[in-house]
């Protein structure tokens, strides 16, 4: 989202494609992954390991013996990370077509972005897409062109024909919006659709919860809440930094009601008193406390490596008070040309509130 604001900032037009993998666990080539495993330095008896936990288990029930050459168990932490590194090697093919992309196990999303003509950006993008198709199939992994979804975004006010983009030889239609990791996105990036869905299903569990009230007393009604209600309202809520007031007010207005919940108080009490009482943050204090979180996980080696990058402590020519305070460079008004846009990136949001931080003792 951050590389999409920047570009939307400087008046680029950009496509991202979210791609679908069919069965993407199931059809993963033992013989493959173990060679892969290989490559980045595993051998001897951890490698043996690794294919025992891949082929030969039985759990102590025998069926009529079927050898499996593909495949792998799901449900632990260590599916997901053999998977990323069986899909290493198409970082590089990516990488080659000039596209970014984020990856994790088999969620993968590509996008460009470029100041010229979108037709341009679509032409490499469909050239991508078949060199990932064509990795994908020698690996035995099965791209689906049928749930393969992109979006295209322009700068406001600029007006052009839809680019066609390929895969398969099949054309696929841009979607009005897509649902990446659970966000829906739209072309203006201004997440309505998505406030708009989240304040909708958390006010349904809300609903549930004052027909839970009489049922339980305030502590399993609290922790009822935050599983069914306020998990929702924190989710992703990171990306709402920046959003207009107008924007996030829906998501307020569905904490306080799950606050007032809680407390048994009608439905027009005053709700400030009782979020204090509740040692709740309001909406919009809680996305700055997430954003602060991910800076300081960023900034001390457990967050993204992507996003650290992004995070320049203040340069200067001579020592000054902004070094002993760690303080962050914010990206100035040359850097950054649009208000909206520059207002919701990562890159400028997150040093801004660092730098607001009181000072260590």
């Amino acid at each position: 989202m951050d590389d999409l604001w920047q570009a939307q900032d400087r008046g680029y037009s950009s496509i991202l494609v979210l791609l679908d993998l069919s069965a993407a666990f199931d059809t993963i080539d033992h013989g493959i992954l173990l060679r892969r495993l290989e490559g980045v330095g595993v051998g001897g008896t951890i490698l043996q390991w690794f294919s025992s936990y891949l082929s030969g288990r039985v759990g102590g029930q025998r069926s009529t013996p079927r050898p499996l050459e593909c495949g792998m168990p799901q449900g632990s932490v260590l599916s997901p990370l053999l998977f990323n590194i069986y899909m290493k090697p198409l970082g590089e093919i990516i990488r080659q077509h000039g596209v970014r992309f984020h990856q994790y196990a088999d969620d993968t999303q590509l996008y460009i972005s470029s100041p010229s003509s979108l037709s341009e950006a679509a032409d490499v993008m469909g050239r991508c897409l078949e060199a990932v198709r064509v990795w994908m199939g020698v690996n035995r992994l099965r791209l689906n062109p049928d749930k393969t979804e992109w979006l295209w975004m322009l700068p406001p006010k600029d007006h052009v024909n839809c680019p066609v983009l390929t895969l398969a030889g099949e054309n696929i239609p841009p979607s009005e919006r897509v649902r990446n990791l659970g966000v829906l996105l739209d072309p203006q990036l201004n997440l309505e659709h998505h406030l708009t869905a989240v304040a909708g299903r958390t006010f349904a569990q809300v609903r549930l919860l004052h027909q839970l009230r009489s049922y339980l007393d305030r502590e399993a009604l609290l922790t009822v809440t935050h599983a069914l209600a306020t998990s929702r309202l924190d989710y992703c809520n990171a990306l709402y930094m920046g959003l207009p007031l107008k924007s996030i007010r829906r998501l307020q207005l569905v904490q306080n009601a799950a606050a007032r919940v809680i407390v048994g108080a009608p439905r027009y009490t005053h709700v400030t008193p009782i979020l204090r009482e509740l040692h709740w943050l309001p909406i919009g204090l809680r996305v700055q406390f997430k954003v602060l979180v991910i800076t300081f996980k960023a900034l001390y080696g457990s967050g993204p490596g992507y996003l650290r990058d992004r995070l320049l402590p203040h340069s200067s020519l001579r020592p000054v008070r902004s070094h002993r305070l760690g303080l962050l460079q914010v990206p100035s008004a040359k850097q950054c040309h649009l208000a909206g846009p520059r207002g919701k990136a990562f890159s400028v949001m997150a040093p801004t509130s660092w730098n607001q931080l009181p000072p260590r003792d």
